[in-house]
């Protein structure tokens, strides 16, 4: 059985969209979740929050220009180890790209890095609305950095009128057609959107007061999350696999993560399926089944704008469309994507 990975989400942005101030949001109201952090310069990130109760647990500072110039594949890796180590006890790692990293390349050498302990968690790209068109005159990749993009962020949408959203949103969603686009202030994400939170055993004895209770005293109620939804979806028969890779090929607008189990049933691969999801990243893992744990499907759905009823329905296809007598053959699609 595969152990679990440590998801790595990417933030990237050109300068002055809100990265750093994203982060910042993400550090604050991350709710006990340990982040280990790789960012190009200290110079912004509030290293107040990092130092109370080891908040952050580790950190790699590129002082030496773009990450995607400073380090190849088994340079990033290298790094990456050092916060995945399961002594540090990190449950995700963000890395802060350059403004003028190549979204393309970082994506690259995450997914030929070789560290078991982690995995790609996705591209985030921050957008100013405010800069929107200022931005797209002076970067002409910015398109290629929209249509990389897992999920993005339209950020400062409160400094633009309604009718300008309305036309920064038909924009972003046509130079990235399908990801989700999440409208913020101040950069306030969701934490549950990006990454999910560890369960811990509770901590009855006396400790150093963690960020979060240090929050916790305080009014927190202007600090609203740019919303999302989470969708839930359960199957007691097996799922074809054609079908669910047909239904993963073809996913609908808005869906950002995918995660939970797929029983298949099929001779030979019988075993639980863990499914993880983000953008058009998709990765299996096989486990065995608990001790009387029910062999069936369970999986959560997480994006925006997302249409319950039809989501269900369409994985509901997938295990209807199950032929009793599938061979072995009937899993190659999923094996291509299988650890």
């Amino acid at each position: 059985m595969a152990g679990r990975q440590i998801p790595v989400v990417l933030v990237a942005g050109f300068l002055g969209s809100g990265k750093t101030t994203l982060l910042n949001h993400l550090l604050a109201t991350a709710g006990g979740t340990r982040i280990g952090v790789v960012v190009n310069d200290f110079g912004s990130i509030n290293i107040d929050a990092m130092n109370v109760a080891g908040q952050v647990d580790s950190m790699v500072s590129l002082g030496n220009g773009c990450l995607c110039c400073a380090v190849d594949a088994s340079g990033l890796d290298a790094m990456l180890a050092r916060l995945a180590e399961p002594s540090a006890g990190i449950d995700v790692i963000v890395v802060e790209c350059s403004g003028l990293a190549d979204p393309r390349e970082l994506i690259r050498m995450l997914l030929a890095g070789e560290d078991p302990n982690t995995g790609y968690g996705g591209l985030v790209e921050v957008v100013d609305a405010v800069e929107f068109d200022a931005t797209r005159r002076r970067h002409p990749e910015f398109a290629a950095h929209l249509r990389y993009a897992d999920a993005v962020v339209l950020n400062k949408v409160d400094r633009v009128s309604a009718d300008e959203l309305a036309a920064l949103r038909a924009t972003v969603d046509a130079e990235a057609p399908g990801a989700p686009v999440l409208e913020a202030v101040r950069g306030q994400v969701d934490p549950a959107f990006l990454f999910d939170h560890p369960e811990r055993p509770a901590d009855t004895g006396p400790r150093q007061l963690s960020f979060t209770d240090l929050l916790a005293e305080h009014d927190c109620s202007e600090h609203a999350h740019s919303a999302y939804q989470s969708v839930e979806f359960t199957s007691d028969r097996p799922l074809d696999p054609r079908a669910l890779m047909g239904f993963l090929d073809d996913r609908p607008s808005g869906l950002y993560r995918m995660k939970g189990t797929v029983h298949f049933g099929i001779p030979g691969h019988r075993q639980k399926f863990l499914l993880h999801t983000v953008g058009n990243y998709v990765r299996f893992h096989r486990a065995p089944w608990s001790s009387g744990e029910a062999h069936r499907t369970a999986l959560v759905l997480i994006g925006t704008d997302l249409d319950a009823a039809d989501l269900r329905a369409r994985l509901a296809d997938c295990a209807a469309e199950a032929p009793e007598d599938a061979d072995e053959y009937a899993m190659l699609p999923v094996l291509r994507f299988t650890a």
